[in-house]
């Protein structure tokens, strides 16, 4: 037993402390602050990678819309809730889609797929307003041509059973409609900023993150509880796409709050991770 008390402190001092995790590991060396993007970037405009991400979102928008909307449309078919998929079979569909194509395109265009990311992201500087502007676009004329696919195949079933257009559900009121939008969209925008901030990776490199599976899970629970109230837009290019293609009176009377409700909490979203969580302003100040 005799050394022990020395082969303690030697085997305490052989190994380095462990790196230090969360706040405390943050430090100058492992980061630096990106600088915002500028307004108008008008070289962009003759660059195939720009283009090139364009057409990733419209392609990964139209997917987006072609296999959700067949999904609601499967599940307004069915006899019984218990006969189909239910509300977590389109919850799942939105989600798991998601997941699949931020993880497809994130490497191309960033991933946006939704109106509402790219105005967040947009405010937070992170893009241009030459590329944010072009992404709605693209997003919009993919959800478009994603619901219109699905009714081309079946026009009757399509108009029969909604065509996965959103309408604030019978006992809710618009503002409750424009409530859940905002709040959804938020939990959406702000899981996108966290899961995909680079400080956070540069910080927490030992914990590796695959940003789309947050993302992909935070629309899953989104659509869980605001289904019933909206039947979930927090994406207006697929609010306005299943509208255009759908085509009835109904689908339009509740279709400002599709837009409204998303571009608010992706304000929200962008002002509470930029100001309050990581105190940008402030740094730029000092």
């Amino acid at each position: 037993m005799e050394g022990r008390e020395e082969d303690v402190k030697v085997g305490a001092n052989r190994f380095p402390e462990r790196q230090p995790l969360g706040t405390s590991a943050q430090t100058h060396k492992d980061y630096k602050e990106p600088p915002p993007a500028p307004l108008f970037e008008p070289h962009e405009l003759v660059s195939w990678s720009f283009y090139r991400a364009g057409i990733a979102e419209f392609v990964a928008t139209f997917l987006f819309l072609y296999i959700t909307v067949n999904t609601v449309m499967g599940v307004n078919r069915a006899p019984s809730k218990c006969a189909s998929v239910g509300i977590q079979g389109i919850a799942w569909a939105f989600g798991g889609m998601i997941f699949a194509l931020v993880y497809c395109t994130a490497g191309i265009s960033g991933g946006h797929i939704n109106p509402a990311v790219t105005f967040g992201l947009f405010l937070a500087r992170k893009l241009s307003l030459t590329r944010a502007v072009f992404y709605i676009i693209m997003q919009t004329l993919g959800a478009i041509a994603g619901a219109g696919v699905v009714k081309g195949f079946q026009k009757t079933q399509y108009e029969l059973l909604g065509g996965g257009a959103n309408v604030v559900s019978h006992g809710y009121t618009k503002g409750d409609g424009l409530g859940a939008e905002i709040v959804g969209t938020f939990v959406l925008v702000y899981t996108v900023f966290s899961a995909t901030d680079a400080k956070r990776k540069a910080r927490d490199s030992h914990v590796p993150v695959l940003a789309p599976l947050p993302i992909g899970f935070a629309v899953f629970l989104v659509h869980l509880a605001t289904i019933p109230i909206t039947g979930t837009g927090i994406n207006p290019a697929r609010s306005l796409g299943a509208a255009i293609i759908y085509d009835k009176a109904h689908a339009w009377d509740d279709q400002w709050i599709f837009w409204v409700g998303p571009f608010i909490g992706a304000a929200l979203a962008a002002f509470y991770h930029m100001v309050v969580i990581r105190a940008i302003p402030f740094h730029s100040r000092a």
